[in-house]
């Protein structure tokens, strides 16, 4: 039940974020719905799909747990490390400064370190199929940035270093209420100091 709902939110949250990448498609969407139509009808779907995502994973993980390997606790440690830097990147994303146009997309670059070390960390079917969904999402989403013409939205303007400044402190934040309330208290998964 937790597998097959987690599946299910990943194909809608990733499906409607794929549908960005196919713009003729966004702009049918927009004509037949209207813009705020479109944004509202985004917005609720992949709410749906995130909390599937996180009732399914936390449901698999107490009920259904499927081991593949067992990864060795370096990896778990390496993990953690990596975190610090993927929630930074993605704050970064939206604190525009000199990270941004260091990284160009730090979403779609926090998504990937995130997901890559999510996958080292976890040997379980379950977090194989939720980390490789988000990390080949992010891959292809990187990808069709390349390839498109249209750059998605209105130009954000880029701050100084004192959005990198914030971006970084906001992210040890972020970090820390990740590894020490969302892990063991909503997903029943210790972080630090095991």
């Amino acid at each position: 039940m937790g597998l097959s709902a987690m599946i299910v939110g990943l194909v809608l949250f990733l499906g409607v974020h794929t549908l960005t990448t196919q713009r003729a498609l966004r702009s049918r969407f927009i004509v037949s719905w209207g813009e705020g139509g479109y944004k509202i009808g985004y917005s609720v779907v992949a709410a749906i799909g995130l909390a599937l995502i996180v009732w399914g994973f936390a449901h698999y993980r107490a009920t259904e747990w499927r081991e593949i390997w067992p990864p060795p606790t370096f990896l778990k440690h390496l993990n953690v490390a990596l975190m610090l830097p993927a929630v930074i990147l993605i704050v970064a994303a939206y604190l525009r400064g000199r990270i941004y146009q260091a990284v160009k997309h730090p979403m779609l670059a926090g998504v990937k370190l995130w997901a890559f070390g999510h996958l080292l960390a976890n040997g379980d079917l379950g977090g194989i199929i939720l980390f490789g969904s988000f990390l080949g999402w992010a891959v292809y989403d990187r990808i069709s940035l390349k390839r498109r013409a249209d750059p998605g939205g209105p130009p954000i303007a880029v701050g100084g270093i004192s959005n990198d400044l914030i971006a970084i402190v906001v992210g040890i934040i972020v970090y820390l209420a990740l590894a020490f309330a969302f892990h063991p208290v909503v997903l029943g998964i210790p972080v630090m100091g095991s």
